[in-house]
């Protein structure tokens, strides 16, 4: 394997080509992220103005988060930890002169990355199923704090408002409510789940449950449910199975 080869292996998932505009507490900075060996910074205004391509390193920490480390002509050294789940830049930076800097800038693309390599569909995929059956499996009505964001926003009718309104109608559910997952589909921030839910109602019911994440949380929630009817043709195929998620799975490589 060449150094190119080895770089590339070791910045998987890193967006190439993405632009973007960081916005440090004393200024401003477009980043262009050129390959996994390079990055071009231009700084616009103040003591630090100008525009240079460097040579990067790239290490990827996991959950869309990069440390990108860089030297200068100048000789400053540089390291950026760059999430992209939260949107924000956190720099480290020595400066030619010894002083050294600490600095957190939110960050704005302003053009998308050449090819999407996000591992947060996966990622929100296990938050749902966390969620899924840490409430309506085990009835852990603890999980709410830990997996729905503050300003949760309830969709169904039926269901008030809000996080504490959630833990409260968990902590409420008799014993014999038992929810069973199927199919998850997941593309960005948005989830949907097919499963099954037995004692929510007389007759077990099928439902599609959809989830909006934000910051690694369950921000919004819509629902859809239907009694579920037996099978009463020859060859009919029933509305739930439980293995149907494992059938059609895509591994976490791809």
């Amino acid at each position: 394997m060449t150094e190119q080869d080895r770089q590339h292996t070791s910045a998987h998932g890193f967006p190439v080509g993405l632009e973007m505009h960081v916005a440090y507490p004393a200024f401003q900075v477009s980043l262009t992220l050129v390959s996994t060996t390079q990055l071009r910074f231009a700084i616009e205004e103040g003591p630090f103005a100008r525009t240079e391509t460097v040579d990067i390193e790239v290490v990827p920490l996991g959950n869309s988060i990069f440390a990108v480390s860089w030297q200068e002509a100048s000789g400053a050294t540089v390291t950026n930890v760059q999430d992209f789940d939260r949107d924000l830049v956190f720099s480290f930076a020595t400066m030619p002169d010894g002083r050294f800097m600490r600095m957190t800038g939110r960050m704005a693309i302003t053009q998308s990355a050449d090819r999407l390599a996000d591992d947060r569909p996966h990622r929100n995929k296990r938050l749902v199923l966390d969620a899924m059956t840490s409430l309506f499996q085990r009835h852990d009505a603890s999980a709410v704090e830990r997996l729905y964001a503050p300003d949760y926003i309830q969709h169904n009718p039926d269901i008030p408002q809000g996080r504490e309104a959630l833990r409260a109608l968990v902590e409420a559910l008799p014993e014999h409510v038992y929810y069973e997952p199927g199919m998850v589909i997941a593309d960005e921030n948005l989830v949907a789940i097919h499963g099954r839910i037995r004692g929510w109602t007389e007759e077990p019911q099928i439902v599609v449950d959809i989830f909006r994440v934000e910051h690694g949380l369950l921000a919004e929630h819509w629902d859809v449910l239907q009694n579920e009817v037996p099978v009463t043709i020859d060859g009919g195929v029933s509305m739930f199975d439980p293995h149907e998620g494992a059938r059609r799975a895509i591994p976490e490589s791809a």
